[in-house]
């Protein structure tokens, strides 16, 4: 039988699903009210954490969705994520634009991992 574990679950979503060898995370968004730089630079240190929570890191990133309130901030997010992401090991990524759960938010990033 396929195990689902589910980690920090709440009643409308859970912020890590692991099934089989894959993770799945919830969006994560930074600080409301705070830049696009900042909030990319917190939402990429939850990324990081619950992935060591579930037993991954960021080598293991398969994929990616990162939305923006505005493609006019890509630059800015794109250049945190080149930061953080290690060379070599950059996941699948798609990029958009989108209304984002409040209008102090600027990005929300979804990630799929594999475990280690």
């Amino acid at each position: 039988m396929n195990k689902i574990t589910r980690i920090k679950t709440g009643n409308r979503m859970s912020q890590i699903v692991i099934h089989n060898d894959t993770i799945y995370l919830a969006g994560q968004v930074g600080n409301p009210g705070d830049g696009v730089t900042e909030q990319t630079k917190t939402c990429l240190e939850k990324v990081e954490a619950l992935l060591n929570e579930a037993g991954s890191d960021k080598t293991r990133i398969l994929q990616s969705t990162i939305w923006l309130d505005n493609m006019a901030d890509f630059g800015k997010m794109n250049e945190v994520w080149d930061a953080w992401i290690t060379p070599g090991t950059s996941p699948a990524r798609a990029c958009g634009e989108a209304k984002l759960a409040s209008t102090e938010y600027k990005v929300e990033v979804i990630v799929v991992a594999a475990l280690k």
